[in-house]
């Protein structure tokens, strides 16, 4: 028999999750900030990159905590 779908907690682990992505975006803005000269220009890269699909991520949370607040 299969688990009731049990949404009760979504929006606080969305929440967190936002939390925790935007922490990760903040870490590696301060490693780019401290060793960016030391780091190749591919290496730099990367880490923007990463927080460019951190910064999606995160609105996507965001779009979903409203679906769910609106449930």
């Amino acid at each position: 028999m299969a688990k009731p779908d049990d949404r009760s907690d979504n929006v606080e682990k969305l929440q967190e999750m936002v939390q925790n992505t935007m922490e990760n975006m903040r870490e590696a803005r301060d490693y780019l900030k401290a060793h960016g000269e030391e780091m190749s220009q591919a290496d730099k890269a990367d880490i923007e990159a990463k927080n460019q699909r951190r910064e999606e991520s995160v609105e996507g949370f965001r779009e979903e905590i409203r679906d769910e607040a609106n449930q």
